[in-house]
């Protein structure tokens, strides 16, 4: 078996500007704010929200799966305010009216119903998230991690309740593309 090339990322500091491609960054606000476009625009229409805490061991930085749910938003943040890298890259779903229109890319059938082109590798980046704030995933943004250099971490995680059961399509860049990605900070 051919050993997998090793593509090295420099992480991009998340803020509002740098991520908007893929969600939001949520940053701390007064007290009594009025909701607004500052605000995760959250889709949990599909089901029974479940926020919790997940305690995550052994994520050093690299990765080669890449994960996106198509039929919700999610939410991560760090526990502490702590370090730690996202990869992502934009939401590929292909609708059924658009299959015909994208018949030059591969087009991939999901086990969860829907269709989608595989991400590109040249599409992959990374974000450092610092400090106390979260990131708001778009629906179907591909995302790989929380990924950190610590030993392990706790995240505060806003999903559906059942989203890793019947809502999780994973991309396999190691076997699918023999590529790992390696993130450099």
């Amino acid at each position: 078996m051919e050993e997998a090339k090793v593509v090295t990322l420099k992480p991009i500091e998340a803020t509002p500007s740098t991520f908007k491609d893929y969600g939001q960054v949520i940053e701390a606000s007064p007290d009594g704010d009025e909701f607004g476009l500052h605000d995760a625009q959250l889709d949990l229409s599909k089901g029974i929200p479940r926020f919790y805490i997940m305690n995550i061991e052994n994520r050093p930085l690299k990765f080669s799966n890449i994960t996106h749910h198509a039929s919700v938003t999610q939410c991560l943040g760090s526990i502490g305010g702590h370090a730690w890298y996202l990869g992502v890259a934009q939401p590929s779903i292909v609708e059924s009216n658009e299959i015909e229109d994208n018949a030059r890319k591969k087009i991939v059938q999901s086990r969860c119903g829907h269709s989608y082109v595989p991400p590109a590798i040249d599409d992959v980046q990374v974000f450092k998230v610092s400090g106390s704030k979260f990131l708001k995933l778009n629906r179907g943004t591909w995302h790989a991690g929380p990924i950190f250099k610590e030993h392990a971490m706790d995240f505060y995680n806003l999903e559906l309740s059942n989203t890793n059961v019947i809502d999780h399509t994973t991309h396999n860049f190691k076997k699918d593309d023999g590529v790992v990605f390696l993130i450099d900070d």
